[in-house]
């Protein structure tokens, strides 16, 4: 799934942590560690697709105001008092709607994903998100590796043997 210019991802954090098996094995020893680990892939997966990406995480549990802040380019919200995950992805999907833009939901609550697609949204489970994310990275690695190495001198093969030897005695503090 590639953006375009203007395209959003909203991704419900802890579903994705609960549904993908190197985080959800990750957080019963280190939850900090597992939402890290997800900033960290959905940040280059925003780098390499193009879309917009926003990661909300449910504070509905916790008193005070929720908060917003940015890490790595994304757009990292915790909702607010007596407010879910699911209800501020909805209301993102609201606000965010526009002609030409594509938002795009990645949870793998079913519910959710009905709301969501109600709403103009496009469906993402979280394993479907997991594969785009593996993908893309092996597309990066692959192309990285078949680029072949620049060569050193591109002239050394163009030049004459007359003209390397005149410029090497240059070098190295010689007249011509």
């Amino acid at each position: 799934m590639a953006g375009g210019p203007g395209d959003v991802l909203l991704v419900d954090g802890y579903n994705m942590i609960g549904a993908w098996p190197e985080l959800e094995k990750l957080k019963d020893t280190d939850f900090e560690e597992a939402r890290d680990r997800l900033l960290d892939k959905l940040a280059d997966y925003q780098g390499f697709s193009g879309l917009k990406v926003y990661v909300i995480f449910d504070a509905h549990q916790v008193p005070g105001l929720g908060a917003t802040f940015r890490q790595y380019k994304l757009t990292v919200i915790y909702t607010k008092e007596k407010e879910t995950a699911d209800e501020c992805i909805e209301r993102l999907v609201s606000e965010l709607a526009k002609r030409g833009r594509n938002i795009y939901v990645a949870t793998s609550d079913l519910v959710e994903q009905h709301v969501a697609f109600g709403k103009g949204a496009l469906r993402l489970s979280a394993r479907e998100l997991l594969i785009d994310i593996e993908q893309n990275r092996k597309a990066i690695e692959q192309s990285v590796t078949a680029q072949p190495p620049a060569k050193r001198n591109p002239l050394d093969g163009v030049l004459s043997l007359d003209v390397r030897s005149k410029l090497e005695k240059l070098r190295r503090g010689g007249r011509d």
